[in-house]
């Protein structure tokens, strides 16, 4: 009944409220989440969702229940658009009683026939209502609501229907005597020259509803100046959702992939989050028992790199921003968006211009950045991991961007040790000397087959026919497989720890090799980058 007094405020405030569209749940979170302080149920959208026509198809009792989902799912009034009441009015006393119990604030019904058709159909052929039958109607919604907020906005057709002016100010007097708490007065021309005579000669008996949906080049001053009380943006989020299904589909039709539409789209995790996943990991955290993290990430981000020049004197590679966002950040937001949440970063150059602009990210200090190499930072990550187990851990290099796809099939893969590997390595190389191509125990095939595909060795010594890739800089472990890198890690360190400063990953993946541990290869076909040099960085801005 909150909403109810919310909507009847927004009604009749000196002010020009709006209301926004939607015709299911996750819209009606959407409109509310845009910042809007109502929401209109379109009978033309909700119908349209449905797949059915805006004539009645769709019973009233399949719109109560999608309204029943909008009004769970967010704090704002919704105003319904009743069409005709559904029938006589009977069947709106029933209405009004149902809308009520699942707090719809205001319901809005036409002055045309049972069954309706849509106002941008044939509208001067339609039919209106008798007067006296539909204050009828009127009289019977506010005789049976309960609650005093609740808002019956009656909707003028008269101009729709071609009969001009004075029908339409007939109408509204009378609807308006009969109890009517607004007027939605409606035109279909592509000038608000109608509605505007209609508001002068109204005046301000009761506030008056427009939706702009043919008119809506009309400056919003206009509006503003002519007294009218809410605009309703009718049908938009629709609209906008099936331009962007139709596209999405047919490229998808002819692609018959996801992978070039896959970063276009928004995430599941953001699906998740308009569901109410947050409040729902909180509540999990309250009742049920503490298990641990299934996917954890360390990114080595200490370096410099000298190579770009002047773009990374006084800030790290890794904080270098491509499309708005530092190639740490970018990691950060896809690592997340694929479930992990407890990421780290080794740092060391720049280390404080990290820590002002990811302040809540868990920082790991590689002191001497300047003389040590990847698996030092490496050793000094793992050594940082919570003593607690977890399923996977996924290492990646500060200075690469890739598809979010690429960790998802790591972290999924069976193997203790897995690493992504690029077989389109020459199309993408890089400037710099150092390269970890990969020789494998076999090259890329495009056929499906059980038989796991392993490092045999990396480095830039590869050559030739031996070469089967590049390794792209990401690898996921699983405890086990953590605990085979740990080990030879440590062992280096009580050996030769100055082998340890100046240990690259592709040393470290020959001695795991070397001592029998098996490493899996995931071949991908580019969809990555790593920023080695100016023309990386400015690819990485086209990425």
């Amino acid at each position: 009944m909150i909403k109810a007094e919310k909507f009847r405020k927004l009604l009749t405030s000196q002010d020009l409220d709006f209301a926004c569209e939607a015709h299911n749940g996750i819209s009606a979170k959407i409109v509310e989440e845009a910042g809007f302080k109502a929401i209109w149920a379109s009978g033309l959208t909700m119908s349209a969702a449905m797949g059915v026509r805006d004539n009645n198809e769709a019973s009233w009792t399949q719109v109560l229940d999608i309204l029943e989902q909008m009004s769970d799912v967010t704090t704002i009034p919704i105003m319904v658009d009743a069409d005709t009441g559904y029938g006589n009015f009977n069947n709106v006393r029933r209405l009004v009683a149902k809308l009520e119990q699942r707090g719809i604030a205001a319901m809005c019904i036409e002055d045309k026939l049972f069954p309706k058709t849509n106002s941008f159909l044939r509208g001067e052929s339609q039919q209106l209502a008798d007067i006296d039958e539909f204050c009828g109607k009127i009289k019977a919604a506010k005789d049976t609501q309960t609650d005093p907020n609740f808002s019956v906005v009656a909707r003028v057709e008269a101009l729709i229907a071609g009969l001009g002016l004075k029908e339409a100010l007939k109408r509204a007097n009378a609807y308006h005597k009969a109890g009517a708490d607004a007027i939605l007065i409606h035109s279909k021309v592509s000038k608000p020259d109608e509605i505007l005579a209609f508001k002068r000669e109204w005046g301000n008996k009761c506030p008056v509803v427009i939706v702009p949906t043919t008119y809506y080049q009309t400056p919003l001053e206009t509006f503003k100046d002519a007294g009218f009380s809410m605009i309703i943006w009718a049908n938009m989020t629709l609209r906008s959702a099936i331009q962007s299904m139709q596209t999405t589909v047919t490229r998808l039709a002819k692609s018959q992939s996801i992978v070039d539409i896959e970063d276009s789209l928004v995430s599941v995790a953001e699906i998740f989050r308009l569901q109410g996943d947050p409040e729902l990991k909180e509540a999990e955290k309250r009742y049920l028992p503490v298990t641990a993290a299934k996917a954890v990430s360390i990114i080595l981000a200490a370096s410099q790199g000298k190579e770009l020049g002047d773009l990374t004197k006084d800030k790290p590679k890794a904080m270098l921003e491509v499309g708005g966002r530092s190639l740490l950040q970018r990691q950060i937001d896809t690592l997340n968006e694929i479930g992990v949440r407890r990421i780290s970063a080794v740092v060391g150059f720049g280390k404080d211009r990290v820590a002002k602009h990811l302040p809540n990210l868990v920082q790991i200090v590689n002191d001497d950045h300047g003389v040590t190499q990847e698996g030092y930072s490496l050793w000094l990550g793992l050594k940082s991991l919570p003593a607690e187990h977890c399923d996977k851990t996924l290492i990646t290099y500060g200075d690469v961007v890739y598809k979010k796809y690429i960790p998802s099939i790591l972290l999924e893969a069976d193997g203790d040790i897995v690493i992504g590997v690029d077989v389109n390595w020459r199309s993408g190389e890089s400037e710099n000397n150092y390269t970890d191509l990969v020789a494998c125990s076999e090259h890329f095939r495009k056929s499906i087959s059980d038989r796991p595909i392993t490092l045999k060795k990396m480095g830039s010594d590869v050559v030739g026919s031996d070469v089967c890739g590049e390794w792209i800089g990401l690898m996921a472990l699983s405890a086990t497989g953590l605990g085979s890198v740990r080990r030879v890690l440590a062992d280096i360190e009580k050996t030769n720890p100055q082998r340890l400063k100046t240990l690259r990953m592709a040393e470290l993946y020959n001695e795991l090799v070397k001592r029998g541990q098996e490493i899996r290869v995931v071949y991908v076909t580019g969809h990555w980058l790593d920023v080695d040099d100016l023309k990386d960085f400015d690819r990485a801005n086209y990425f």
